[in-house]
């Protein structure tokens, strides 16, 4: 499929309409990647297809502004099933708009520094680490917990549980701090 789109994705409008699209899915030439994006079968779905396909869905003024955070991020890495909302994070210290209604998207303004984010294609977004660190801390356990195996066994993210305990147990002041500290540690012991 020649001119499929940033890094492989296929979207409605671009280069076929959505029945086209969901034709070709039927037909074998296609496979979702998320919902309304698709990728040819003879492209390899990777992380930065993932992170392309994410980003077809972010309001593209925020584009430069944002990075793909917490568990968008760790469906980026392959460890999360995909977003039902995108959630994006921005440094408190930058300006940015707000998000249009209906976007898919929720926004964040949070303390980041540079070392929380890479690129990963064409996209920002938060490291291992950093990702492990925001799912321990603002995601519900029952739902965080298979993400934190997951981010700890992907070694190449440099995310092991003990890594992320350390690290939020050394930021002061943290929402949900002793929650999430609870939670790695019922991880760590096998729970």
């Amino acid at each position: 499929m020649p001119g499929g789109g940033a890094a492989g994705v296929l979207v409605a409008g671009t280069l076929f309409s959505e029945g086209e699209l969901c034709a070709m899915r039927l037909d074998g030439v296609a496979r979702g990647v998320c919902a309304g994006v698709y990728r040819s079968v003879t492209i390899a779905e990777t992380p930065a297809l993932r992170a392309a396909a994410l980003l077809r869905k972010v309001p593209p003024a925020l584009v430069p502004r944002v990075a793909i955070g917490r568990l968008a991020a760790a469906w980026v890495y392959g460890c999360a099933p995909p977003p039902e909302r995108i959630a994006l994070v921005v440094a408190n210290a930058r300006r940015t708009t707000e998000l249009p209604p209906f976007s898919g998207c929720t926004l964040h303004e949070v303390a980041l520094a540079d070392a929380d984010v890479t690129a990963v294609g064409d996209a920002s977004v938060t490291t291992g680490l950093r990702t492990a660190m925001d799912i321990a801390l603002y995601v519900p356990a029952p739902a965080a917990a298979p993400v934190l195996r997951r981010l700890d066994a992907a070694a190449w993210l440099d995310a092991p549980l003990h890594r992320v305990r350390t690290e939020i147990a050394r930021v002061p002041g943290l929402p949900w701090k002793l929650r999430a500290l609870a939670l790695l540690e019922q991880l760590m012991e096998g729970g």
